[in-house]
């Protein structure tokens, strides 16, 4: 009996010592994603852009007269009035995303990005690429997501995180 249950616990840890390892160090193809394709935007891309935009342009309108986006960094003080007066729900993710793209316009307009379209192991969806690097910045989500977390969107300060980044990243020899 002594016999079985060292033979059993043999087994064991040998299958232990096995499962280590490959989970340290076998690859698995369902963790190993492809680089990032990127290509312009197409007329239906922009079509859809621009469409994003005219949501937030009229909630503008409707919420604050005849005030108009620029997409350059003039906009920063009415966009951040919309996030600050609640204008558009944490529940209203297609609207939030378009705040997003009227932000990336100002991203756009101020750094050296710019929208294209990105395909990842997430889809294919818009994004401001930084000059041909990989390196991209979701402006697309990234007021929606804050907001549905419940937390404090400081337009000016994205702008300068990003900014800041993009200096260190570039900084780096990329």
């Amino acid at each position: 009996m002594l016999f079985v249950r060292t033979i059993c616990a043999s087994v064991v840890t040998t299958l232990s010592v096995v499962t280590l390892f490959g989970a340290l160090f076998g690859q698995s193809k369902d963790g190993v994603f492809p680089q990032p394709q990127y290509h312009e935007l197409s007329s239906e891309d922009r079509a859809r852009l621009d469409r994003q935009r005219a949501v937030v342009a009229a909630a503008v309108k409707e919420r604050y007269g005849t005030l108009r986006l620029t997409g350059t960094g003039s906009d920063l003080p009415v966009l951040q009035k919309m996030i600050d007066d609640g204008v558009f729900k944490k529940s209203q993710t297609y609207e939030l995303q378009c705040l997003g793209v009227a932000f990336g316009d100002v991203l756009a307009a101020e750094l050296p990005l710019r929208w294209v379209m990105v395909t990842d192991e997430f889809g294919t969806d818009p994004t401001l690429r930084y000059k041909s690097t990989t390196l991209q910045v979701n402006a697309l989500t990234m007021i929606s997501k804050r907001i549905e977390r419940d937390e404090s969107v400081d337009l000016s300060y994205l702008l300068n995180t990003t900014r800041k980044h993009l200096a260190e990243y570039s900084a780096r020899g990329n």
